[in-house]
Parts: C-alpha cells; sequence; structure tokens
C-alpha cells in the first residue's frame, strides 16, 4: 500500500457536517507522513449510497461509515468480519488492492480499548442507558469483559425485547429494566450511557458518593451533565471522544497498512477541533 502514489479515504454519512473522523484520519496522516493521502467527507444517504459505491475507483483505500448508513452498506460489501456481523453493523470498509470491499465494526474493539485506557479491563457487571444502535455495540463490548449481568435501562417494552434478543446473540447475560427506574443504574460498577444528549442530564443529581465508571459515548456538548457530577465526586469517566479515537485508530491502521496508529497525536486533533467549536 505504501507504495500507491495518491489514495482516498473518506466518511459517509448523513448529517455528516459535524463529524470530526477529518479531523482525526488528517492527523494521522501528517505523523506519518502520508503526504498524498487524502480523507475527505460526504453528505450520502441510504438512497445514494450504492450510486457512491459504484463511483469508487482503485485510489480509495478505504470508508467510515456513521448514521444512517451502518446497515445499508452490508449489501454492498464482499464480505464482513464476524464482530460486524455480530451487531448487523459495519463502520469501516477497506478497499484491497485486489478490488475487494471488506466490512468491519472498530466500534466493539474502540469501546474495549477506550475502557482498557482507563484501567478497566474486566468487571463483574455492567449497566447500559438506552437501547439503540450503539447500545447493541456496548453489549458487544461487554460480552468481552463483563464476566456477570448487564441491566438495559429502556423506555419501552419493545426496545427491552431486543435488548434480550441482542444478549442472546452476543452470548451476554441481559436484564432490562424500566427507564423510569434509571438512577440505580448509577450504582453498578460500569455504566454505559448510549443516548442522545440531554437524556441523562437529570439522572446527574443522583450520582453515588463512590460511583464506579461512566462511560458517556457522547463528545459534543462534552461535558454531559451526568459525566460533569460524575467527575466530580471523584468517578472515572470515559468520553465519547475516547470512543471515537480509539475506533479510528484501528480504522487507520486497516487502511493505510500502518501500525500503530497515532493515538495520541489523533487525540490532540480532536480535542483541538471540538475546542474550537
Amino acid at each position: 500500500m505504501d507504495n500507491v502514489r495518491y489514495k482516498r479515504a473518506a466518511v459517509l454519512g448523513s448529517p455528516i457536517a459535524h463529524s470530526l473522523s477529518p479531523v482525526l484520519h488528517r492527523a494521522a496522516y501528517a505523523e506519518l507522513q502520508l503526504t498524498d493521502w487524502v480523507y475527505e467527507r460526504f453528505e450520502v444517504d441510504e438512497a445514494g449510497l450504492p450510486g457512491f459505491f459504484a463511483r469508487l475507483g482503485p485510489e480509495w483505500a478505504g470508508l467510515s461509515l456513521t448514521m444512517p448508513l451502518k446497515r445499508a452498506v452490508i449489501p454492498l460489501v464482499d464480505e464482513i468480519s464476524e464482530t460486524a456481523a455480530s451487531v448487523d453493523a459495519v463502520n469501516t470498509v477497506v478497499c484491497t488492492e485486489d478490488g475487494r470491499r471488506v466490512g468491519d465494526n472498530t466500534d466493539i474493539p474502540g469501546m474495549v480499548a477506550a475502557l482498557r485506557e482507563h484501567g478497566i479491563e474486566q468487571v463483574g457487571s455492567a449497566a447500559i442507558l438506552g437501547a439503540g444502535a450503539t447500545a447493541s455495540s456496548a453489549l458487544a463490548a461487554l460480552a468481552r469483559i463483563c464476566t456477570g449481568e448487564v441491566v438495559a435501562y429502556v423506555r419501552s417494552t419493545a426496545r427491552a425485547a431486543e435488548m434480550r434478543q441482542w444478549g442472546e446473540r452476543l452470548d451476554v447475560e441481559v436484564r432490562t429494566a424500566n427507564w423510569a427506574d434509571a438512577a440505580e443504574a448509577l450504582y453498578a460498577p460500569l455504566v454505559v450511557a448510549t443516548t442522545p444528549a440531554g437524556t441523562t442530564d437529570a439522572l446527574a443529581t443522583g450520582v453515588p458518593e463512590r460511583p464506579g465508571t461512566l462511560f458517556d459515548v457522547l463528545y459534543e456538548p462534552w461535558p454531559t451533565a451526568l459525566a460533569a457530577r460524575w467527575s466530580m465526586v471523584g468517578g472515572a469517566v470515559v468520553g465519547g471522544l475516547d470512543l471515537l479515537v480509539h475506533q479510528a485508530v484501528l480504522q487507520v491502521e486497516q487502511m493505510t497498512g500502518r501500525a500503530p496508529a497515532p493515538l495520541e497525536a489523533m487525540r490532540r486533533a480532536g480535542e483541538r477541533a471540538l475546542a474550537a467549536r
């Protein structure tokens, strides 16, 4: 790969203007001295995705995919990894030199790596706030590090059923609870918040005196009210930028063939970009 004079990569999604992926990947290219590599951003929805793929030429090294494309892309790739198949979600496509397109999911190992960086190698139990697409990735990550029960706090019986199904598929012991009781989640040794901005704000007043670890997948706005309170009482907090950087590191390594990717340079670039917003 290093002998190719010009390579392209990009992040696709809708909306996409807010994405930090170009900042992170370009920082990696600069650090790795990949001066002929470019990383772009394209507004692409589900309807436009097949046409975008049809126009991909040999200069393409890979794609990062965000919502709503993580499942829509699956029929367009030649194969997907076991990790991606486990949650029916692809966030990374690597274009190989022989013209094949391989789908993977770096969100799941990215979550595991972000937790490991903060000293979390294994937990006896955990709680998940929310039940969307990110929650299924969180369950897949917890399948690798949680030895006991995961309690998912959800708003509807349909969402509860979905989370139990994901638990069975991922071989994770999942119990569901009503969102009205979400304050109970804060006493778990690891709490993973996967909900949209503002959803967990009301829980901030219920943070215990000696909390465990909070993994809040949001990075903007940051800190969330829950993360701010958690930190204030001395609890460990893993943020959305941690996840974003770790999953991007894996993407850079797969797309460029260079490892290790420059984690700290990418993190600093992300922090600067967020501070400038």
